[in-house]
């Protein structure tokens, strides 16, 4: 017979089984339009049981982004050797990003939901912020500190420099349907993104001095 899951493993159990339900309802409605009985129909759970786990449909929704985020950001940061070369770092992290939101359709639509939803309830958008964006510049920041060969004056801005021209890709490709207006190979993309960093000559000095 097989041993029954501790009481930890069936807890979290039990919230992946809400969460997967509450994801789907809330892409579905919209957060002002979803009920906690249409994810309870869904998550095919009670609404005691979930008011059990969560408190409330924002403290529902914040543990989303949350299990959200976290699948993503291990998928591309998960198993990476941050002893590698940058130029090896930073190929695998940008390609592994956007090999990921090529084909993930309902990470795509999440991203969607808290940008249309972020005039309204200005907290969900900063909690993705604070979980994704911030984790992800935090990571990149340290490892550009710790590689001084690069001669950037401000690691945080070149992280950002980094990060920035992969969201603004995937916003204008996949987010907003740019592909056919403004379309970019992402090798391409990548290729030039890395060079630019990696090959960063450093401050300009005055060789007159």
């Amino acid at each position: 017979m097989g041993t029954l899951p501790t009481p930890s493993t069936a807890t979290q159990l039990k919230q992946e089984q809400i969460l997967q339900g509450a994801l789907t309802i809330f892409l579905q409605q919209g957060y002002e339009g979803t009920s906690m009985d249409r994810v309870a129909s869904a998550a095919g759970v009670s609404k005691i049981t979930i008011y059990k786990h969560f408190q409330d449909k924002e403290g529902l929704f914040t543990a989303l982004i949350d299990w959200v985020t976290t699948q993503r950001f291990q998928i591309v940061f998960g198993a990476l050797s941050l002893e590698d070369p940058p130029e090896v770092v930073l190929r695998r992290v940008a390609t592994r990003l956007l090999d990921m939101l090529a084909v993930d359709e309902e990470y795509i639509a999440f991203l969607r939901l808290i940008i249309g939803e972020s005039g309204r309830f200005p907290a969900i958008a900063q909690r993705f912020i604070q979980v994704l964006p911030k984790k992800v510049l935090r990571v990149l920041t340290r490892y550009f500190q710790a590689h001084p060969e690069l001669k950037f004056t401000d690691p945080e801005a070149a992280a950002r420099i980094f990060v920035g021209s992969l969201i603004t890709y995937v916003m204008t490709q996949k987010l907003l349907h740019g592909q056919s207006i403004i379309p970019m190979q992402q090798d391409v993309l990548i290729d030039s993104v890395i060079d630019m960093i990696v090959r960063y000559p450093g401050p300009a000095t005055d060789s007159g001095k």
